[in-house]
């Protein structure tokens, strides 16, 4: 196949967005390359090749091809963009930092620029600056945070004497980590109606606090206000330093009954993978469990906790009968956490998620949690014989 001339870069152009829409990044890469090498100047195609060639994982070329599109528009938002989101993806915030600074700048208004910009600072402890830019994810496609038909979203003012209403957003895990504020507007005097899905409503049914379950069709009574459920912490105007990590959830008296006994003394509860439908579940989630092998031949006894065991008031009796939960990061370490339980944390390099910081091995979220962390370009089998390392001098 002969070189791109100007009659045909064109279409060629069309032909690579077409099918990197369409998430053919192979045959996108293909064509990419020679667009870029007939237009060597053109920052949009360079853009978009290396978001294909991301997406393929050559992270090298990558970066690469995000700084030929920034050299070339070097004010242009969506190239300051390219290259701050690459550099937040692997793991240099700090370097990422001032792209997007720049981005948000000259776009100021662009909520996917402005909720990337917030992950970021909440992950660099900024929580002053991170909360605002983090409520641009209302309504956004594919955030799972779309607000309830309802009048008066809480901004912040006084809830004492108050019916307010915490609406569910996002994962099990989301829900389940800041619960703890639906508790703390109760202690302020408000008189909180808590929203859950199914799967949450017999654990969450054990605060004291009125909770009623999401279903399709459901009819409430008109709160004097209303909030998702994670712009709770935003509104109190939480810090870092304001985390305290203490347990804040206990498991009903009718489950630790039916999981009498599951557990065997001396147990580790294992989770090595999350929802599939997670968008960094290929970098998060452990191939199989065999790749926990390595804990196993430490010497320690595995309950697998991805198999299904019912809803998560039953998967917390199992928890609380465990001696240490090691899981990816999912709602299982989220839930270990709110009960109280160790916890080791394993968590990937590339696209970090920002409520476990920056460089700790420890969470102020969770008292009882160990993070391990993928060094840069790392795979699982290094972190779980650092786990394994762990246990086995734990067990000495």
């Amino acid at each position: 196949m002969g070189p791109l001339t100007n009659e045909t870069l064109p279409a060629a152009f069309r032909q690579a967005v077409g099918l990197q829409t369409a998430g053919d990044f192979p045959a996108a890469a293909a064509i990419w390359r020679r667009v870029v090498a007939a237009a060597p100047g053109s920052a949009e195609a360079w853009r978009n090749f290396a978001d294909v060639l991301t997406a393929l994982g050559d992270f090298e070329a990558a970066e690469a091809a995000y700084r030929r599109a920034h050299a070339a528009r070097p004010k242009a938002a969506w190239a300051l963009w390219g290259l701050a989101g690459f550099l937040h993806k692997t793991g240099r915030w700090r370097e990422a930092d001032p792209l997007y600074a720049q981005a948000l700048a000259a776009t100021p208004d662009d909520p996917h620029l402005r909720l990337a910009y917030g992950h970021l600072k909440l992950g660099l402890g900024d929580f002053a600056g991170g909360w605002p830019l983090y409520e641009s994810r209302k309504g956004l496609a594919g955030q799972g945070a779309d607000p309830p038909p309802l009048r008066n979203e809480w901004q912040g003012e006084p809830v004492e004497g108050r019916r307010l209403l915490i609406w569910p957003e996002q994962g099990f895990g989301d829900q389940i980590q800041v619960v703890r504020y639906a508790l703390e507007l109760q202690a302020r005097g408000a008189a909180v109606t808590l929203v859950c899905p199914p799967e949450l409503a017999a654990l969450f049914a054990e605060l004291p606090l009125k909770v009623a379950t999401r279903e399709q069709t459901m009819r409430l009574d008109e709160p004097d206000y209303w909030a998702l459920a994670l712009s709770a912490p935003g509104r109190l105007g939480v810090a870092l330093g304001d985390l305290k990590g203490a347990p804040y959830l206990r498991v009903p008296a009718d489950r630790q009954s039916k999981w009498a006994g599951y557990v065997p003394a001396g147990s580790v509860g294992v989770a090595w993978r999350g929802r599939s439908t997670h968008p960094n579940d290929a970098h998060r989630s452990l191939p199989s469990v065999d790749a926990l092998q390595p804990l196993r031949e430490a010497g320690a006894r595995l309950v697998d906790l991805t198999e299904p065991l019912g809803d998560f008031a039953d998967l917390a009796a199992i928890v609380e009968h465990l001696d240490l939960v090691v899981t990816v990061d999912t709602a299982v370490g989220h839930l270990a956490g709110a009960l109280g339980k160790p916890c080791w944390l394993l968590l990937p390099w590339f696209r970090q998620d920002w409520r476990w910081l920056e460089g700790r091995d420890d969470s102020p979220w969770y008292a009882g949690h160990r993070l391990f962390r993928q060094a840069p370009g790392e795979g699982w089998a290094p972190v779980v014989g650092r786990v394994a390392e762990a246990w086995r001098r734990a067990h000495a």
